[in-house]
């Protein structure tokens, strides 16, 4: 009987364990990707000052956020959205339910982002005209993707 009482208690606390690790999981991946997405956003305000004329065309500081744009849109995006880490889960994301029942979509919305990215990157520093040309398909792509996985404010 005490043998049986301890593998219960083993079984318990396993699955405890599991289950806590899971959650940690799932706050850790929601922590990552909305700091990457704060990233994105700063990299993308530079940029947007830039093209909308709110602040002076810079041609190094163009090309050091696109740099960053890209470098962050080639993350592998998918795996910082595990099962049960949407917005009816956690309330501290935004992420709606849909990313997984269309994760195929999700993922190439997010594959959409860094070809633009990249398009944006090698032409950022050209100029002005280079930069607002190629700044809207990248901005685009982010609204896309936030209109049918993100959660309005």
């Amino acid at each position: 009987m005490r043998i049986v009482r301890s593998l219960v208690i083993a079984a318990t606390l396993t699955s405890l364990a599991g289950a806590a690790f899971a959650q940690d999981a799932g706050k850790a991946a929601i922590g990552a990707r909305q700091a990457l997405m704060k990233m994105q956003a700063y990299y993308l305000g530079q940029l947007g000052m830039m093209a909308q004329g709110k602040v002076p065309y810079d041609a190094k500081a163009a090309t050091i956020a696109a740099n960053g744009l890209e470098a962050i849109s080639s993350v592998d995006f998918a795996t910082l959205f595990p099962q049960g880490s949407d917005n009816a889960a956690d309330p501290q994301t935004k992420a709606l339910p849909a990313i997984w029942t269309s994760m195929d979509d999700f993922v190439s919305k997010y594959a959409d982002l860094h070809k633009a990215s990249l398009t944006l990157q090698a032409q950022a520093g050209n100029g002005l005209d280079a930069l607002k040309a190629n700044f809207g398909p990248v901005a685009g792509t982010c609204g896309a993707c936030h209109k049918e996985y993100r959660a309005a404010n």
